[in-house]
């Protein structure tokens, strides 16, 4: 079943929120957090999210396969996949979730031969949700119409870089000399992707791991918005690395 001549974005989006509104009452809540084999961290918020996401789409597009992080984690990844498959990340920045910080996120994305072609990204406590929609759009739970979002040219002199919250010090200085961007902000999850989208931002340099579903649908909203998310080297950034885990190697996401 192939999807390109249906902008689902907007169903998409719709997911995102439903989850959101399931997750945002157990942020700051005292929720237990469990480690998963990797370490990382994992909680209820995470697993409800997953169930409701994944529902959702068995029910609205049957028959298209799902890669999730939840489920990747008990079970595996998929040895092999199709060329059409959503990518979903129920709560990414689940470190941010789980300190009280805002910069948590609800993704999914669609890809097609390798390529993201449509996603959303939705921020709970924010109610912003970015997606795409013949190109990148914005909207804000009780504000207004959804609106267009596009990026906005290099400010030379002034360009702005999100970094993971992580990143030392001395790393951020590397990117700096290597992207010669002016100035960095650490945040957490794929609101990055969405903050250059929308033109607050101009560049996102990620050497470090990533999984496919953390940034896949913030990659489509990023590409409908005019930008794009390339290897470090300028070549083709792909989706549906199943030997390779769905593990992602190093990238830069730029806006104008």
């Amino acid at each position: 079943m192939r999807l390109t001549d249906t902008d689902v974005g907007e169903a998409l989006a719709e997911i995102c929120e439903a989850a959101a509104a399931l997750i945002l009452p157990l942020w700051r809540s005292g929720l237990a957090v469990d480690r998963k084999s990797d370490e990382s961290p994992v909680t209820e918020a995470d697993r409800r999210g997953e169930a409701l996401i994944l529902a959702r789409l068995a029910e609205r597009f049957p028959g298209i396969p799902v890669v999730s992080e939840e489920d990747a984690s008990e079970f595996g990844t998929p040895d092999a996949i199709g060329p059409v498959f959503f990518l979903v990340d129920p709560l990414d920045g689940t470190k941010a979730f789980v300190r009280g910080d805002a910069h948590f996120t609800v993704n999914i994305g669609l890809i097609e031969d390798g390529r993201p072609v449509a996603g959303a990204v939705c921020c709970p406590p924010t109610g912003e949700t970015w997606f795409t929609k013949g190109e990148a759009t914005l909207k804000r739970t009780g504000g207004g119409e959804a609106a267009p979002v596009h990026v906005r040219p290099w400010p030379e002199g002034d360009a702005l870089a999100l970094t993971s919250l992580t990143a030392k010090a001395d790393e951020v200085g590397y990117l700096r000399d290597r992207y010669g961007f002016a100035r960095a902000e650490g945040m957490d999850s794929s609101i990055k992707l969405c903050r250059i989208a929308e033109g607050a931002a101009d560049i996102y340099p990620r050497h470090g791991p990533t999984m496919e579903w953390d940034i896949a649908a913030g990659h489509a909203v990023l590409l409908r918005a005019g930008g794009r998310l390339t290897t470090p080297d300028g070549e083709p950034f792909l989706y549906g690395k199943a030997d390779k885990g769905f593990r992602n190697g190093h990238f830069v996401a730029r806006g104008g």
